[in-house]
Formats: structure tokens, sequence, C-alpha cells
């Protein structure tokens, strides 16, 4: 009897042993080439997939759900803060879940990672070394646990990333090592790399990053169950912008927002907490006075009339409405600032467990797209005594949000370019959905645009057909079965080429404004790689170069003039079509700094610009005299009608 115990004991043993080894999340010993990494030791383990619905035939098109690890480990003798390891995803995933981590962008889950992703830490954001923690593992090594969808990879063929490589600066990283299911790397420190000089004493925080766009979360004062905190937002790029500015992020554990000054939130509804974990533990609480229960707040600048309200207002650099223009154009307005009052829940009720809110993101109208970082532990901000003695107060602490513009994807932007010229009377309009392709395509996305008379561009694109097709008669260019789609952009640019002489040139440029929105303090930048030097003066506009950026023209509306008008009614709504705010200048060249610039050739053209920081579509040609798309060489003039001119003095 007490041999067949034993052996019960023993058989339950191995079938544990069988069931811990079917287990999707194995934990599978460390590769030996740990032993030899004194840097940071990533790895990668694919760990199980299955078919998911619905099945098909195509492979390439077959779903399956798979699961997968990461995990980073510190081998070196000092602290690895802010930890950003990137997975070079191939397969078309969708990340599901990411337990131990938050995608650094801000992405939402799920989220299409088939291009790659970087995950940074949450909430272990920083790796402590083994030799201060004697080899802890919870404290030195973080694991990923990933969970989501791929596509076209048949089994048995396992699925594994093309690279796995740690993104922090001044670390170097070797091609992984693969076998199998398993890929891994040990990345170490550039030892060519020097360290940057910081104001920090010592090594405690990481030191400040300039972006295109720098938040920083400060907390002011710290209690038990809340504190109080403020977000600053510095627009640090010569062309960004923010036009009635979105910003939104995400609590990770559970907290609410009670109050705030200098913004608002768009949803003030008490119901997430009442009905949440904040109702079941702070049970006698007032939730009807509470700012905002959501996990992702939307917040939004006040409008100016409220910057002196005692109760909202009386913040340095709030109450915009949402307006962050570049500090080329006005330095006070290139700044916000607003507080808030976030309450906690366990287990954080401590004034020193504090957890800054992470994936941050930050919109405007017609503004460039910002990608924003994961927050990073800095040296907490100074701030003038209020007392107003000559002395320093200290946050208690502070992170920092690094966002960056990034360029729209083809098809994505906001704004379009079309190129005209005096040896050309045809006009090369914006690209065909340079910013968008419409729901119901009763046209061709990927055709060609038509070449246009110039006066096609004063009339909306639904009412060019009939000019498109008359042209192409008159000038014997053929037309495809199905037309090309519109542009859907809603301010578009033509740069026209006006004269080419012995000692100079002149281009013309003219906006145009199809949207239902008054563009205030609107700007244009126009890089000119070939005809930078040659610049001279704008007429009706300011201008300037920009010494920040490369060969870059800076251009705005004159003070009292600098209103760029929305989309209005026709003389007779009934039969003429919508007229769009225009404004126009001539901007005028010299050759003596650039004598080998070729204007027939097409060094007079652009080759980025933007509006309101917004990178807009160029067109993929250039007017020719020689392109037999082209027509005869003939002087015609963009005519325009007169831009008039609505000044709103507040």
């Amino acid at each position: 009897m007490q041999r067949l115990g034993t052996l019960l004991f023993v058989f339950v043993l191995v079938a544990a042993v069988a069931a811990q080894d079917y287990d999707d999340s194995p934990e599978a010993p460390p590769p030996p080439a740990l032993d030899n990494c004194d840097g940071v030791f990533l790895t990668y383990t694919f760990i199980s997939r299955a078919k998911e619905f619905p099945h098909v035939k195509n492979a390439s098109a077959q779903a399956y759900a798979f699961k997968s690890m990461a995990t980073i480990l510190n081998a070196m003798d000092t602290d690895l803060k802010a930890w950003n390891m990137f997975i070079g995803f191939q397969h078309h995933e969708i990340l599901v879940s990411a337990n131990g981590a938050v995608i650094t962008d801000g992405s939402d889950l799920p989220a299409f990672v088939g291009n790659g992703t970087s995950f940074s830490g949450f909430p272990q954001t920083d790796l402590l070394n083994s030799i201060d923690t004697a080899g802890d593992m919870n404290q030195i090594q973080v694991q990923i646990d990933l969970t989501g969808t791929q596509f076209g990879l048949k089994p048995p063929a396992v699925p594994m990333p093309k690279t796995i490589k740690l993104l922090n600066d001044g670390f170097k990283c070797p091609t992984p090592t693969k076998k199998g299911s398993n890929m891994h790397v040990c990345c170490v420190k550039d030892p060519k790399l020097k360290k940057k000089k910081t104001k920090d004493i010592t090594d405690k925080f990481l030191p400040r990053q300039y972006g295109d766009l720098n938040m920083v979360y400060d907390v002011l004062q710290a209690y038990d169950n809340n504190y109080l905190a403020q977000v600053t937002i510095d627009n640090d790029n010569p062309i960004g912008r923010l036009d009635s500015w979105n910003l939104t992020w995400e609590w990770m554990r559970n907290e609410f927002i009670f109050s705030m000054k200098g913004a608002y939130t768009h949803k003030k509804d008490p119901a997430d907490c009442i009905y949440g974990a904040a109702g079941q533990y702070y049970q006698n609480f007032d939730f009807s006075q509470v700012m905002n229960c959501e996990k992702r707040p939307v917040i939004a600048d006040l409008p100016p009339e409220m910057k002196d309200d005692d109760r909202v207002g009386k913040l340095p650099f709030c109450c915009k409405n949402g307006t962050l223009l570049p500090p080329s154009i006005n330095e006070t307005l290139s700044h916000a600032i607003f507080q808030l009052q976030v309450y906690k829940m366990p287990p954080d009720l401590n004034r020193t467990a504090l957890y800054p809110p992470q994936k941050w993101k930050i919109n405007g109208v017609l503004n460039p797209d910002y990608t924003c970082g994961a927050p990073r532990r800095v040296s907490p901000s100074v701030f003038p005594d209020p007392s107003g003695l000559m002395a320093n107060s200290y946050a208690i602490a502070s992170w920092q949000v690094v966002c960056n513009i990034t360029r729209p994807k083809a098809k994505a932007s906001r704004c379009c370019v079309s190129f005209s010229s005096f040896y050309n009377d045809s006009v090369i309009p914006c690209n065909t959905c340079a910013c968008g392709c419409p729901d119901d395509l009763d046209c061709n996305p990927n055709s060609s645009p038509l070449l246009l008379p110039s006066e096609a561009l004063l009339v909306p694109f639904d009412n060019r057909t009939a000019k498109a097709k008359a042209w192409a008669k008159l000038k014997h260019m053929s037309l495809p079965k199905t037309l090309p789609c519109p542009d859907n952009c809603g301010v578009s640019i033509n740069w026209h080429v006006a004269s080419d002489y012995s000692k100079g040139w002149t281009a013309r440029i003219t906006l145009f404004n199809w949207e239902d929105y008054t563009f205030k303090d609107w700007f244009v930048a126009v890089e000119m790689d070939k005809a930078f030097n040659g610049f001279q003066k704008v007429y009706s506009f300011n201008g300037t170069k920009l010494p920040q950026l490369k060969d870059t023209l800076f251009l705005e509306g004159l003070p009292g003039l600098n209103y760029l008008l929305p989309l209005s009614d026709g003389k007779d709504p009934k039969s003429d079509p919508k007229v769009p705010g225009k404004q126009q200048s001539v901007i005028s060249f010299t050759k003596k700094h650039t004598p080998e610039i070729n204007i027939l050739h097409g060094d007079g053209f652009p080759t980025r610009l933007y509006f309101n920081g917004e990178e807009c579509s160029l067109p993929v040609e250039i007017p020719s005299g020689h392109d037999h798309r082209s027509s005869p060489v003939v002087l015609l003039p963009l005519v325009l009608v007169s831009v008039l001119v609505f000044v709103f003095i507040a």
C-alpha cells in the first residue's frame, strides 16, 4: 500500500511537470550567451499559435492567434533607466495585449505592429543592476507577455521577428542570434559615444531631451491619496504648430481627475467613478463635483475670456483656445500650462507612490502629426519662489514626454500643392487622393490627376470635371475610362513660376481654403534646394529665411491680413460654385548667388512645402514644355478673384 502511494505521488509529480511544459508561458533556461554579456540582454521566444476564424484556403490570408514572450535583463554594473525595446515584427501582426510594458508611441490595443514597434516599461520603467540588488531578478529583468494575431506563415514555419534591439541612447546591438523559436542579443554601450554634459550633479535622473514638442508632468503637492500636478507644453519646432489642441493619456492605476485649472476635459461624467473601483473605495465621496473619471480623458485648452477666472484661470500661458504657435512667430503663444488635482487608488495611498499617466497623444486642426514617447523621469523642475524672494522652489517629481513630428503617409496629408508655370499653360493639380480617398469609390484612386486650365483651380473639385474634359479635348489629351479621384484636401496651394530673365526670376504662391474654418495667423514654409540663396523679397506677405531649417523660406500674412478666410457662396448660390478663401503674393529671386539655376528645367519649384506645420503633398511631375502631356508654351497667368479680407478686432 505504501509503494502504491509512492507511485501515485510520482505519477502526480510527472503529470504536474508535463502540464507545466504545456503551459502557454514556459520559463526557458537562459542561453549560454548571457554569461558573456556585460550589457543588456534581450530575448524573444515564440510560444504557440492557433488558427483563427474564418478558416480560408489562401495561406497568406489565414489568421493565427499567437503567444510569445520577450525579456530584457540588465547585466551591467549600472542601472538602465527608461528602457526601450524594439521588436521587428514582420508578419502583419496585430498586438492584442502586452503585459509588463506599453507601446512607446501610445498606440491603443489592438494595434497593428506589422512594421515593428517599440515597448517601454510600465510599471517597471528602470532596470537596476545586479550588484545593488544581490541579483534580484525581479529588479534587474522584465518579462513582456505578448498576445496577438499574425497572418500568412503556415505551420510548421515559426513566425519570428526580423530583429530585436535596445533603443536607449548610447547602446549598440549586433545582429540577433536565432535558433528555432528563440532569438537573443547582447546590447552594449558604445565606447565611441561621448557622454553629454548635464546640469544634474548625480546620475539619479535621466537628462532632459528636446524634440518638436516637449511636455513636462510635474507633481507640485503630494498627499496620501491625491496630488497636484502641472502639465507644461512647449512648442520648440520653428514651423511646428497646434490649433485647438486636444491632449489624451491613459491612467494605468485607476486614478481620476478631481479638478483642473487652465484646461478642461470634454466629458464630465461621474458614472465611471460611482460604478467603478473609485466608488467602492471612496464611498462617502461627492463625485458630482469631479472633473473626469475616464481612463482616457480628452483635455482641451480654455478660451481667452476665462484667463482671469479665479476658479479655473490665472495661470501663465493658459487659456489661448488651444493655439500653440512656433516660437519664431510668437514666443508667448508657444507655451501652454494647466494644473490638475489627481486622486489615487490602493495600493498607492502614500505620498511617494506617484505614477504619471502613459500613452500620451496630442493633435490639432490641420496640424502636423506628433508621435510622443513614454514619460521619462527627469530631475525635478525648478520654479521661481512665489514669495518673490531670490529663491527657487522644486517640484516633488517630474517626468518629461517628448513628441516629434512625423511625415504624413501617402494619401494621408491634410494639404496639397499644384504646380504651374509661364512656359506651360496646363496646371498639374494636386495628387489623386492626396488627403485620402472617398468612401464610395466611383473614381480611380490610383490614376494620375488630369491636367487643368489655370481658372479651374478657382472652383471646387466637383465643378472641375467639365473643365478638365474640355481642356483634354482642346489639347488632344486622352481621358481614362474612369476619372481620377479628387485630392480631398481642405487647403490647397498653387506654386506658379511666373517669369525668368537674365538676372532673376519670380514665382507666385496662392493659398486656397476649402474648409468652413478660418485660419488665423497662418504661415507657409517652403524648402527650396536650388533657389534658396537667391531669395530677395515677398511682396504681399511677410517673408524671411529660417536659419534653423535647411534652405527654408518662411511666409506669413501681414499684420491685420493674417486670416485665411473659409469657403463662401458664389454671387448666385443657385448657379455659381462656392468660392474658396484666398491669399496670394509674388516672390522675387536673383540669380547672382545661384548662377547655375535652370528655371526651365524645374529648379524654381519647391522640394517641400508646409502649411501651418503640416507637410503638404507635392505633385510627382513638374511642368515642362517638352512633356507629351503638356500643351504648347503660352504665357497664361493665373487670374484670381480679388481677395476680400475681413479683420476682426477683439
